[in-house]
């Protein structure tokens, strides 16, 4: 009972200055009622998980002065002051059991009042979060989802992550980032000895971008998650990323989904079924492999004996491809299960 009312005060603790940061507006807002909750649940906050974050409000007389002098130019490009948001180096280091930080720069149920500058990720934003991110050595999990984040602003956070000692997954997943970001992920990974999980769905990463990040998973030895599903890497880039999983050991699971992959890619993928002994889960679906790609995949399958999930699911594969490819991974889900089949 003692236990179950002392974890009830953490969560509710925790709730608390999530819910203080969500509602704190630069600018406006006094930042003392949030060091002080901080000061007093300090040791029980692990994680701080933001839906939303305000940006400073701005000054209409100053805007409707401005809005005067705005010239043809600027108005069509909409261009704008940037607003900035909570600054998280005022209080990351005061929490030492901070090891979650999921941040999304937006505003949520704004209704009538959208704009986009309401879910703008300033260059200010992104150096503060990056300082205080390289500064919080004992973080192991940072989410930066639906942020609008570029390349420029991600390889900026990149780059204040290359030595960190303890980051073990990141999550840039439903923003814009492309290539150049993609490099800058290949370039983290190839020196990297503890992150485990990188996930970088829904963004625009192409065939360059992906190329760059497999020929880092040849020297790295600690990722176990690849996440790349909703990009356009196509043909060329999953061919380079089977590549690269002929000479790893190490990941488990990869997620190549809606990525503009075909047959050739089948084939490549083939050749990695028949070799690696280490990839537990792959994740394709959403991909025209056709029917000759699922006859590949078949014959590459039928000496595998780790791979326990196959999402094959509209590639346009025949029915009896897949029903074959789904007995060989039932086979191996049971052999690991200890089932004699």
């Amino acid at each position: 009972v003692c236990y179950c009312k002392r974890m009830e005060a953490v969560v509710s603790t925790q709730s608390t200055g999530e819910d203080l940061i969500e509602n704190f507006v630069p600018e406006s807002t006094d930042l003392t009622e949030i060091t002080d909750t901080l000061e007093l649940s300090k040791d029980f906050i692990m994680r701080l998980r933001m839906r939303q974050l305000l940006p400073q409000i701005k000054d209409v007389s100053a805007g409707v002065a401005a809005e005067e002098e705005i010239s043809d130019q600027g108005s069509d490009t909409g261009t704008d002051d940037s607003l900035d948001h909570f600054d998280f180096g005022l209080i990351i280091n005061k929490l030492p059991n901070l090891v979650e930080l999921s941040v999304t720069y937006g505003v949520r149920n704004c209704g009538m009042n959208f704009e986009w500058s309401l879910f703008e990720f300033t260059q200010k934003d992104c150096y503060l979060l990056a300082k205080a991110v390289k500064e919080c050595t004992h973080l192991q999990i940072l989410r930066l989802q639906r942020c609008q984040i570029e390349d420029e602003k991600a390889r900026l956070i990149i780059s204040h992550l290359l030595d960190h000692p303890s980051l073990r997954v990141l999550d840039l997943s439903h923003n814009r980032i492309g290539d150049k970001t993609g490099r800058a992920v290949g370039k983290l990974l190839s020196g990297n000895k503890v992150l485990e999980e990188v996930n970088l769905s829904d963004n625009h990463i192409r065939a360059e971008g992906a190329s760059a990040i497999a020929f880092s998973l040849k020297k790295n030895t600690t990722l176990r998650t690849l996440n790349l599903k909703l990009n356009r890497i196509g043909d060329e880039g999953g061919r380079n990323m089977c590549l690269a999983l002929m000479k790893t050991s190490t990941l488990l699971q990869i997620d190549l989904s809606s990525n503009g992959l075909g047959e050739h890619m089948a084939a490549s993928l083939a050749e990695v079924l028949s070799h690696n002994q280490s990839l537990q889960h792959i994740i394709i679906s959403c991909n025209k492999l056709g029917v000759a790609g699922g006859r590949v995949l078949q014959e590459g399958l039928e000496n595998n004996k780790v791979l326990q999930t196959f999402d094959l699911r509209l590639t346009e594969i025949s029915q009896q491809s897949e029903h074959s490819i789904m007995n060989v991974i039932k086979s191996n889900k049971d052999r690991v299960a200890g089932v004699t089949v």
